[in-house]
């Protein structure tokens, strides 16, 4: 909950004023030009009134220089944390741990290249049996990555020496009967928004393109624990949007006339186009469900809270979350028991077990659907996921027709991201870096900081507000069911999720007429990640729309 905090309207003012946007130095501003800034917030004040204000506004940009003499690391966050609880929530019953099959049946393939599209399980098989040396299949996946970067521009930076070096040590620790699990020797790329000492973390931006953080990201740590190998850190849209990054625009497998959507671009073109097997990819508003549906793979994206955010580059404190891309659920619920836990690093973080029950009854989910939103859809994306839904209905479920909260105003949530992004991107901003940022045109991340100066405090505060009240009604509609099915795009599910907090899963859902990858949205109840993934598995168990790769990619 945000702290009751009252704010008199005239500050609202000296956050409004041009002058806040970029100077630091002594620059004056005149009772005249606080009088034109009335307009950019919808107030107006009599001049008697901008007189009694005129000295304080002039006190408080003395205490902004202030503020701004000490500097701030990336891995504070605001005193003001956000709590995704509703009122009258409980937690769900969390199993501990997941019994992982792993199968002794699993043979190197013919051609040896489809070996790039075998799930964790069929890899970890090949290692665990010694089939495969963790080397060997390392080197497999360096080779495709430098293989097909010209074409895709997903990656930024190959890690071979640590690579190479962690494939050593888990053939030895194999060797001598030291098994991690199943993610033993089994290679990834993580998003370049997370720190990996020895290698740049660009943020995929200019103005980063060449900083060194000597820090190893808390989920990059987790896997390395589990035994998991980095090959590479993948391409992130700069400052996490889009697909453009500072040396390029990262690319779509199906289709390379088409960029891989973002902001997670790397991450779904690289695990598509088999060059890893799974990757990290992180969501503020649909950084890992559109580059997976783009991209034609499986995404998750957790609860707020559930995966630790300690050495990744921040957004927005409140909204960010960090989660897999993989093959299928299943792929995508191995990486995440991984990565999922407390952190003491990450405040936000909870202390929770995860587990699958595999062999629960689905039956037994209780299941809605955004009955409307999915009819509505006339594209091929739409018809797929009705027949999808068609599937779904075929394994017993019989999902009730439901509705997205209303009265909502979702069109003025957006101020949220962009104020706390401006917050972290303050110096950047007042540097005059921005200005040297690729893409600089109205939809730019750099046009949205630089106007992220213009936003109120009171409005920030007011649409928090109005999260809250949204919480609730998403407590409302998701108390009685499991699982919501969702389109991906085109609602405000996608919205309203991100600002809530929520788990959900993208699913493939087949391709359209283009050969371009379809999804459907699986959302699940606060920290009930395993519910989603119970659902999506037996949904991808029945079809083969998780098996489909790009052509192009097996020789």
């Amino acid at each position: 909950m945000l702290p009751k905090t009252r704010i008199p309207h005239f500050i609202l003012l000296f956050i409004s004023l041009t002058w806040l946007s970029c100077s630091t130095n002594k620059n004056t501003f005149s009772k005249r030009d606080v009088k034109k800034s009335e307009k950019l917030i919808g107030l107006q004040f009599s001049n008697k009134d901008i007189d009694t204000l005129y000295p304080y506004l002039k006190r408080n940009r003395s205490g902004f220089d202030s503020l701004r003499k000490y500097p701030l690391g990336n891995d504070v966050f605001p005193a003001i944390r956000f709590d995704p609880t509703p009122f009258g929530f409980t937690i769900p019953e969390q199993q501990s741990g997941t019994e992982w099959n792993i199968p002794d049946n699993v043979e190197i393939p013919e051609p040896y290249d489809l070996l790039a599209f075998y799930t964790i399980p069929q890899l970890a098989s090949l290692i665990k049996n010694q089939k495969i040396t963790a080397t060997e299949l390392t080197k497999f996946f360096l080779a495709r990555l430098k293989k097909h970067q010209p074409a895709l521009q997903c990656s930024i930076s190959i890690t071979d020496s640590l690579a190479l070096e962690q494939a050593k040590r888990a053939d030895n620790e194999i060797k001598n009967g030291k098994y991690r699990g199943i993610l033993h020797g089994i290679p990834y790329g993580t998003k370049d928004l997370m720190a990996v000492p020895g290698y740049p973390t660009t943020w995929g931006a200019a103005p980063y393109k060449d900083q060194m953080i000597n820090q190893t990201a808390t989920v990059v740590k987790k896997l390395e624990d589990a035994g998991a190998i980095l090959v590479a850190k993948l391409v992130s849209g700069a400052l996490a949007r889009g697909d453009v990054w500072f040396n390029g625009k990262t690319k779509n497998p199906w289709d390379t006339t088409q960029g891989a959507s973002g902001s997670s671009a790397g991450s779904g073109s690289a695990t598509s186009a088999g060059l890893v097997p799974f990757a990290l990819g992180t969501e503020t508003l649909g950084s890992i469900t559109s580059p997976s549906t783009r991209n034609g793979v499986t995404g998750l994206r957790p609860t707020y809270g559930r995966v630790s955010r300690h050495g990744v580059m921040s957004l927005s404190w409140s909204m960010d979350k960090v989660g897999p891309l993989g093959r299928n659920a299943e792929d995508c619920a191995i990486v995440f028991e991984a990565i999922q836990g407390k952190d003491k690093n990450d405040l936000t973080t909870i202390d929770l077990p995860f587990g699958v029950d595999w062999k629960k009854d689905i039956k037994n989910l209780r299941v809605a659907y955004l009955k409307n939103d999915i009819e509505k859809d006339t594209t091929e994306s739409g018809e797929n996921l009705r027949n999808a839904l068609k599937s779904i209905k075929g394994l017993g479920i019989e999902p009730t027709a439901v509705e997205m909260p209303k009265d909502v105003p979702y069109r003025g949530f957006d101020i949220i991201l962009r104020a706390e992004a401006g917050t972290f991107f303050d110096e950047l901003v007042r540097s005059g870096g921005v200005d040297v940022m690729v893409e600089q045109d109205q939809r730019s991340r750099a046009n949205s900081l630089r106007q992220s100066r213009f936003i109120p405090a009171v409005e920030y505060l007011q649409a928090n507000r109005q999260r809250q009240v949204l919480i609730q009604k998403m407590q409302d509609l998701m108390k009685d069911y499991d699982v919501l099915i969702s389109p991906t795009f085109g609602n405000d599910q996608l919205l309203a999720t991100n600002l809530t907090g929520h788990p959900v899963i993208a699913v493939p859902t087949g391709l359209d007429k283009k050969n371009h990858p379809t999804s459907m949205t699986f959302v699940g109840n606060l920290y009930d990640e395993a519910s989603i993934l119970l659902l999506a598995k037996a949904f991808q168990d029945d079809t083969s729309f998780d098996e489909l790769h790009p052509p192009g990619y097996i020789d």
